[in-house]
């Protein structure tokens, strides 16, 4: 874990040197070192409570399995709740826009909408 913190560090750094374009390589590297450190972290100080050698295994993949895939799921709930509840404003003039965040009825908003 502390590598892979001191290396994200200097990859870091060296993104703040970088002033106008950023290298992908150097943004993979750090995505890279926050991926090992999370996984290090589950196989070592994360299930250190844990006493049995199968609890801690298990809890381990769990936590390595269940971050993505929770990230995965607060994502779809994000993009549902902007697509159902945040109308669209592209093309809209301020006027419009307006009208359509003020507290008014909603027979009003569904009009402006479409």
């Amino acid at each position: 874990m502390a590598v892979s913190l001191a290396l994200l560090g200097l990859g870091s750094k060296y993104l703040d040197w970088c002033e106008d374009e950023k290298p992908i390589w150097a943004v993979v590297f750090c995505v890279v070192t926050v991926c090992a450190d999370v996984s290090f972290f589950s196989i070592g100080l994360g299930p250190i409570t844990w006493r049995a050698q199968g609890s801690s295994l298990a809890i381990s993949v769990n936590r390595l399995v269940r971050m993505f895939l929770g990230l995965s799921g607060v994502m779809v709930m994000a993009t549902t709740f902007f697509y159902c509840y945040l109308p669209e404003t592209k093309g809209k003039t301020l006027e419009e826009i307006g009208v359509l965040f003020e507290d008014q009825d909603d027979e009003h908003r569904r009009l402006i909408v479409s």
